[in-house]
């Protein structure tokens, strides 16, 4: 969807209008910032040049027709959400820690799958992109305080760094969707 036809379908004088502006003028002026061009570009290249094999087209999502990564995060994503649902049933703690511990062990080929795509991004979706993988990191991090705090008994204080590392999740997941859907990277456009 082109930025004509986003204006079209939010009333730029409604609140949800007010609110997708100043996100996209947000996003906008991270795309055109150079400031991290440099590291970005050291680590495409590096990226790039693993020696991955075979393995790259896979975790390109080549065999299936489209990208990978996006199906891969919905691993964590979802045990992170019901751990969140778990927490306000009564008796479900364990529910929780198992959860949070899952959605932690799924992140890895995620983000493998994540940097792999990226590598090969123009400059503005790289630099999107890269908020998008701090982002991730801050919810990982978030997520493994949780799984700390929960295994060491004290579940309030794990359900507070579970809260914040699902707000992490939303914004790394609006980031992401930008990307993929605003941008279309990863999208087959030729028409088959």
């Amino acid at each position: 969807m082109d930025t004509q036809s986003f204006d079209d379908f939010v009333s730029p004088g409604s609140a949800a209008g007010r609110a997708s502006v100043w996100w996209l003028r947000g996003l906008d002026r991270v795309e055109q910032s150079t400031k991290a061009d440099p590291v970005i570009r050291v680590l495409q290249k590096r990226i790039r040049s693993l020696p991955l094999g075979g393995a790259r087209d896979l975790l390109r999502g080549r065999p299936l027709g489209h990208p990978v990564h996006p199906v891969l995060v919905q691993v964590p994503i979802g045990c992170w959400l019901s751990a969140a649902v778990a927490d306000f049933v009564p008796g479900s703690r364990r529910v929780g820690t198992v959860l949070t511990a899952v959605g932690l062990a799924g992140v890895a080929p995620a983000a493998v799958a994540g940097w792999v795509d990226w590598a090969d991004l123009p400059p503005e979706q790289a630099r999107v992109g890269l908020a998008h993988a701090a982002s991730n990191a801050v919810a990982v991090t978030c997520y493994a305080a949780a799984l700390a705090n929960r295994l060491g008994g004290r579940s309030a204080k794990g359900r507070l760094w579970s809260a914040a590392g699902l707000a992490a999740v939303a914004l790394t997941g609006a980031l992401g969707g930008h990307v993929a859907y605003r941008r279309a990277v990863g999208a087959d456009q030729s028409g088959l």
